[in-house]
């Protein structure tokens, strides 16, 4: 049995070819169950953002099993110019220490394109829950999860990982205000799409942009005026985007569609109507929401997540004397999740020893029914605790020490030895 994470990441493929892979969220419990339907799978979680698409999975025979996941890789990417060959070369494979790691490095946040960003540690919750729910995952991703989260809490509190700008919502917001000379002041900014990532966005607009006009589109106008609230912001529905269009300075888009949202002529048409004011777009979502071609527009400057990646790159070198740090709690981290992980797999060579030593004693009580019938309630039950008594004294040392020794090069072989010897 091995722990596998097969990975495409968004700084390593073409958007064209990422944005075929990406996952949304109300994909996931189809997406779970058909990587699960595999007789070579026996646990799975996915976790999808807009930098990164991951499935982490148990696998019961190992090269069958990554087949399978990467034959579920090339069905999503179905028919494309890009091709299989090299979907393959960017995929990026690691099992059991080195996937355990991955996961770690992605909690943390130093496989980030913005280092140390909050965002990342809520999807990774987010993904080890939706696999919960969907009973996809098990004891074996369960616990790794429960342990990546711990490392990427104690990564922010011990170090300065997180200091500063750390997540792609404000990362988002930063880029409009450094392509918009350098304040928002008296912009009308127009945000479509109120999920995690709008919301972040509203948050930090909530911060630097006071005294900007600020409109909410959202396919649910409730959902949109609950959120325009928290900021004193403007909320529309999705069919008057093209008329608050005309009037926005910046749009930042960030929906789950999948779909393009805006293409060249819808942007095209509202350009019309502008009177020659430029447009700043910032394309936050994962497949993209505004066609590419958008950007050839005159008038238009189109951002999108390998634009935002650039950007974050250049305001993170404060924070890369941190990864140092980052990674030593890692190494310590992996170390203790392979001690605990080497300490449960004692755990179902215990109880068979166990399990077959009661099953012998009953045995041995029943050939000797007979015998013991003659013996009244009292003296049968003191034989019952005779017979268990024995049988724990003579269990007791070797439970405990193959305890005590597990996760050890000692600890392997006397699990082995108890394996070999009562045929377990």
């Amino acid at each position: 049995m091995s722990v596998v994470v097969v990975s495409l990441n968004e700084r390593d493929a073409p958007l064209e070819l990422f944005e075929r892979l990406a996952i949304a969220d109300r994909e996931l419990p189809k997406v779970l169950a058909s990587l699960c339907d595999s007789p070579h799978l026996s646990e799975a979680v996915v976790l999808s953002t807009c930098m990164r698409t991951e499935v982490y999975a148990v696998l019961e025979r190992f090269h069958d099993g990554l087949e399978d996941i990467q034959s579920f890789f090339e069905c999503r990417l179905g028919p494309s110019e890009v091709g299989a060959a090299a979907l393959e070369e960017r995929l990026v494979v690691a099992y059991d220490d080195e996937a355990a790691r991955h996961l770690f490095g992605v909690a943390a946040g130093i496989d980030s394109a913005v280092l140390g960003e909050g965002e990342v540690l809520r999807q990774v919750r987010h993904a080890a829950e939706k696999a919960r729910l969907q009973r996809a995952s098990g004891p074996v991703l369960s616990g790794l999860f429960r342990h990546a989260l711990e490392v990427g809490k104690r990564a922010r509190a011990e170090t300065g990982i997180a200091r500063g700008t750390t997540s792609l919502s404000h990362v988002a917001v930063a880029l409009a205000t450094e392509r918009s000379g350098g304040s928002l002041d008296g912009r009308e900014i127009l945000v479509v799409g109120t999920g995690e990532m709008g919301e972040g966005i509203l948050e930090a607009l909530g911060h630097v942009a006071k005294k900007s006009r600020i409109v909410v589109a959202n396919r649910s106008l409730a959902r949109a005026k609950a959120l325009a609230s928290r900021i004193g912001a403007r909320a529309i529905s999705m069919s008057a985007l093209h008329q608050e269009l005309a009037n926005a300075d910046i749009l930042i888009t960030a929906t789950a569609s999948d779909d393009i949202l805006l293409d060249a002529d819808d942007l095209s048409s509202v350009l019309a109507l502008r009177a020659g004011r430029s447009l700043i777009a910032v394309d936050v979502a994962m497949p993209r929401d505004i066609d590419p071609a958008a950007g050839k527009l005159d008038g238009v400057t189109l951002l999108d997540v390998g634009d935002l990646s650039a950007f974050a790159e250049n305001e993170m070198q404060t924070r890369r004397g941190e990864v140092a740090r980052v990674v030593k709690i890692i190494d310590d981290e992996l170390e203790r999740y392979a001690m605990n992980a080497q300490a449960r797999s004692v755990g179902p060579i215990v109880a068979a020893l166990r399990s077959k030593a009661e099953a012998i004693r009953q045995s041995e009580l029943e050939r000797y029914q007979s015998r013991l019938g003659a013996l009244d309630e009292d003296a049968r039950e003191a034989v019952d605790a005779l017979t268990r008594g024995v049988v724990a004294k003579l269990l007791h040392d070797p439970t405990v020490q193959v305890k005590k020794d597990a996760g050890s090069t000692r600890g392997e072989r006397l699990a082995e030895a108890l394996r070999a010897l009562f045929d377990l």
